[in-house]
């Protein structure tokens, strides 16, 4: 039976232990665990085959298959996300906002990690190294609640960390994990508030919806919904063409994926059948309204593409697959009004406009509003923050990808020469 009190002690004495590190000693825990992560391949390896042997005989979908899946070439890239973080700067410590006031006290905020961290994830081993490393450069503990289908994974991963941080002089308890699949557990850790200060769930909407409604734990929500691509006319179509592809095709499991493209009305004509032949190539099926299914059912090859009528529900979908819904729309207006309704996380548009430019990225209220580029730059390794432990599509404390600086808070500093309060 696992104590959750005694993990959750466990945790925030090591937070303790965590927070006065030098940035020194916290870097070479990281390298400490991308050594071990290298070292350990074969039994990391086997657990995960292991976890994805038993979701394909239960019939788990191809994408949520490829988050669960580890290889050598992933396992590399996770350990060198590791050593990415190591090579990061240093949040913790950093001064900033300061005043000397009327009263002659000298006024600063110090950045300071948040404490424990509790990580709540499905299907997705790579979180157990993207959460812990994060959170132990920022000085958090972390408790691990993986799903029960990659328990063998965060299990053996876990171990491989717990061994690196006892190497590097550092508290094994800076990480923990529950393996127990029972999910009372994870009830019981969303309320585990005298110890745990912030909750970070990943997956889909139904473990936000839990987290939110059970936690008395602040919960970071994000991680998911859908993204749209607006195409304009003044566009250039062959290199917008690319960047769709790139948007919907690259990894389509991924949260950041495209899932709903937008084309002007005097755009589709010439612009529709270009892009749907792109998409054809790679087996992207194709979700249209009725003006843009006209358009491609009229075009020159599309026998050979797959093109269906898109339900209602399609356009407000975050699909995960090789899946896209598009739409016709008359103005930016009508998109924007769209991405409204719809969007938040990952919103893009494509324009030789800078007027439609600057009015779309001021407008569109999502994570991350990009020109001219792929969705799939809104990534905290993209974006240069090192691994991400989740998207935030909340408006308080962090919005977009969550790096280092998004897990500390800060402590307010005065100084005086034994003022006194007037």
């Amino acid at each position: 039976m696992i104590d959750l009190e005694m993990i959750g002690r466990r945790a925030k004495t090591a937070a303790r232990a965590l927070a006065k590190l030098s940035t020194e000693q916290k870097n070479a825990a990281l390298h400490a665990i991308a050594d071990g992560l290298l070292a350990q391949q074969q039994e990391i390896l086997e657990a995960n085959a292991a976890d994805v042997a038993d979701a394909e005989k239960a019939g788990t979908p191809p994408a949520i298959i490829d988050r669960m899946l580890l290889n050598p070439s992933r396992l590399a890239t996770i350990a060198k996300d590791c050593r990415n973080v190591a090579a990061l700067p240093d949040p913790v410590g950093e001064i900033f906002d300061q005043r000397e006031l009327p009263s002659g006290l000298r006024l600063y905020k110090r950045r300071v990690p948040i404490g424990v961290i509790g990580a709540i994830y499905e299907a997705r081993p790579n979180v157990t190294i993207d959460i812990a490393s994060l959170c132990l450069k920022a000085g958090n503990a972390v408790i691990l609640r993986g799903g029960s289908d990659i328990a063998r994974s965060v299990a053996v991963t876990t171990r491989v960390i717990a061994s690196a941080l006892e190497q590097a002089g550092l508290p094994s308890f800076a990480v923990q994990s529950i393996t127990d699949p029972d999910r009372e557990l994870v009830r019981q850790l969303l309320r585990l508030d005298r110890y745990v200060d912030m909750i970070i769930p990943r997956g889909g909407a139904s473990l936000h919806r839990f987290c939110v409604e059970n936690a008395t734990v602040p919960v970071i929500v994000g991680g998911m919904g859908v993204s749209h691509i607006y195409v304009e006319p003044s566009a250039n179509f062959a290199r917008a063409v690319p960047v769709i592809v790139n948007a919907k095709v690259q990894r389509p499991g991924a949260c950041n994926a495209l899932d709903t493209l937008l084309v002007h009305r005097d755009a589709a004509p010439v612009f529709l059948p270009m892009v749907a032949a792109a998409l054809a190539q790679h087996g992207v099926e194709m979700r249209c309204d009725l003006e843009a299914l006209a358009i491609l059912t009229d075009a020159p090859g599309h026998e050979s593409w797959n093109v269906k009528p898109a339900s209602p529900t399609d356009f407000g979908c975050e699909f995960l697959a090789l899946i896209v819904a598009i739409k016709i729309v008359g103005s930016i207006d009508e998109a924007l009004d769209h991405i409204a309704l719809y969007g938040g996380h990952s919103e893009a548009i494509l324009t030789g406009d800078p007027v439609s430019a600057k009015r779309f990225t001021r407008e569109v209220d999502a994570t991350a509003v990009f020109v001219n580029a792929s969705t799939r730059f809104n990534d905290g390794g993209q974006f240069g923050l090192g691994a991400e432990v989740a998207i935030s599509t909340n408006r308080l404390h962090a919005r977009g990808p969550m790096g280092l600086r998004e897990l500390t808070t800060y402590t307010w500093i005065g100084e005086g020469d034994y003022l006194v309060r007037a």
